[in-house]
């Protein structure tokens, strides 16, 4: 595999009839993340530097991910690595992700999602339906809790 294989990032965004201080909340917030990252308990306190652990259970199988958070622009940006031992790939550098989180706007709140080190397209393309689901579910609660 290239490094350019590895760098094949997947993509998903949602525009949210919400304000980005309402859209920022739900994506810090551990209560609201567990609602829509299905079930997801997260553990960090969202500062440069420091790790972040999702656990949870997805299709019947319990997993608990790791990463770092890299970069917190409160209300605009959020950013971190994530490793899941559920891909089979050791737990190595190279086999983490970056997740990008942007919100641009207010009312509505744009929100665009990037996740790199895809090893191929058919993983991209998978991630990005993943998190487009995700923001599909994020956009459903927020709307709908006001």
């Amino acid at each position: 595999m290239t490094t350019a294989d590895r760098n094949d990032v997947a993509r998903a965004s949602t525009s949210i009839d919400a304000s980005s201080r309402r859209v920022w909340s739900a994506l810090v917030d551990p209560e609201q993340i567990a609602r829509w990252m299905v079930g997801t308990t997260v553990d960090t306190d969202w500062r440069e530097g420091s790790p972040v652990t999702w656990k949870g259970e997805w299709q019947g199988t319990a997993y608990e991910d790791k990463g770092t958070v890299l970069r917190v622009e409160e209300g605009r940006v959020l950013q971190y690595t994530h490793y899941s031992p559920l891909s089979g790939q050791p737990d190595v550098p190279e086999n983490y992700h970056t997740v990008t989180i942007e919100l641009v706007g207010s009312m509505p709140t744009e929100v665009t999602l990037s996740q790199d080190g895809n090893d191929n397209s058919e993983m991209r393309d998978h991630s990005a339906a993943f998190w487009q689901s995700m923001l599909d579910t994020l956009k459903q609660q927020v709307e709908r809790d006001g």
